[in-house]
């Protein structure tokens, strides 16, 4: 009876850890893509040229494998909760303070460090609901998980919208310091990880050699996300710009396309993560990456408004349906002393690497055009991660609890 009890209870607590994660990743996203929307105000404001901006990006990418190190170490020693309500508040803090940022150098610097919480976020949040998740749902839950990204860039849509032409740029930071809030929520509702427990590594030296014994998948792991990166980024960072530029979309059409886009990312998101429950994590990834692959030409070369609405749905629908599986993939293919590390460094050592994303872009687009220079990357960019799934591992539905 005791254990009946038990189980019952656990339900609800194991949704409060994924809403957590979902929420948590919401709202990083939120604080890294309101920066997209503000290149040439931003570039104005400080005096420098929208090149310059744009590497404050590149800086919030490069750092959070630092994040991703950290965070993921002290998930690994110490449990999911406390790590992830540190990480929480200490992103929330840096954003507040980008909104206070006196000129480019402070802005860049600040930005820097904020790429060290959203680095964090994704590994322990990503851990600690998968491990919550039940087996028969974890690849909805997945998507689920993941589509707080899109929502978090819909999100930011929204602010440039509504905030950004009343109120100037500087409140459009100050909202992305309210996620420190979630902290509370963490602490009061949500459990620690059962996996975690009886898996829990003694030292930290112990969750390193852990990684060390996994270097080949690790590897592998690396390798997958920088391009998974290359996908992500490489359709959603300058896609504003893109739009201003090339079709002259003002600034509230261009906030609407984003939306829409970023709905079609979570309902991707969700039906390509159901997918892989069925049909295994590989499969549902190349599905959405077909997609993703079929409307190319809709979303970078399409001449009329309502041919890149819907090719921008769509694009979004196949990419981050790819991604929707990632939380899963990831978690079922680490070692269980290491969980809460090897996801999120991997992911964040891809991002690492794809961190030049926009400034390739950039400089493509300077040679070429925009739309050549985003179809060209992204069609490269989805044949290789094709053959790495397709050549790739997996293990569905894997156990992270003796029980």
């Amino acid at each position: 009876m005791a254990n009946f009890s038990a189980n019952k209870a656990s339900g609800p607590a194991n949704y409060h850890a994924v809403l957590a994660g979902f929420l948590g990743w919401t709202l990083d996203a939120f604080d890294f893509f309101v920066v997209t929307f503000l290149l040439d105000t931003l570039a104005h404001q400080f005096g420098v040229t929208k090149k310059d901006i744009v590497l404050t990006t590149t800086a919030t990418l490069a750092m959070r494998p630092v994040g991703a190190l950290l965070f993921g170490l002290l998930a690994d020693r110490y449990g999911r909760r406390i790590p992830l309500m540190a990480n929480v508040i200490y992103f929330s803090a840096i954003e507040l303070l980008c909104g206070f940022a006196p000129n480019y150098t402070t802005f860049l610097v600040l930005r820097a460090l904020f790429g060290i919480g959203m680095g964090g976020e994704w590994g322990v949040g990503a851990s600690l609901a998968m491990e919550a998740a039940p087996k028969r749902l974890r690849g909805v839950l997945s998507g689920l998980l993941q589509s707080g990204y899109p929502i978090g860039n819909l999100l930011a849509a929204l602010a440039a919208k509504t905030i950004l032409p009343v109120w100037g740029w500087r409140p459009v930071f100050w909202v992305g310091a309210l996620p420190a809030l979630l902290a509370l929520y963490i602490r009061t509702k949500v459990p620690e990880s059962q996996a975690w427990k009886e898996n829990r590594a003694a030292t930290t030296g112990e969750v390193l050699r852990t990684v060390g014994k996994e270097w080949k998948r690790f590897a592998y792991l690396v390798v997958l996300m920088t391009f998974m990166m290359f996908l992500s980024h490489g359709t959603q960072d300058l896609y504003p710009d893109f739009l201003k530029q090339v079709h002259k979309v003002p600034d509230g059409l261009r906030a609407n396309m984003v939306i829409i886009s970023n709905i079609g990312a979570v309902v991707g998101a969700v039906i390509f993560g159901q997918l892989s429950q069925a049909a295994g994590r590989r499969k549902g990834m190349l599905a959405a990456l077909l997609l993703a692959l079929l409307v190319i030409p809709l979303w970078a070369l399409g001449g009329t408004l309502p041919v890149l609405i819907a090719g921008a749905f769509l694009m979004q629908a196949g990419v981050q349906g790819a991604w929707g599986v990632i939380p899963v993939h990831l978690n079922e293919l680490s070692a269980a002393a290491a969980r809460g590390l090897m996801p999120g460094l991997a992911y964040q050592l891809g991002i690492l690497i794809a961190s030049p994303t926009n400034s390739i872009q950039f400089a493509l687009y300077e040679h070429f055009g925009y739309q050549k220079a985003l179809a060209r990357f992204e069609v490269c960019t989805i044949l290789v991660l094709s053959l790495l799934l397709w050549r790739g591992i997996e293990a569905h539905n894997k156990d992270f609890t003796r029980t």
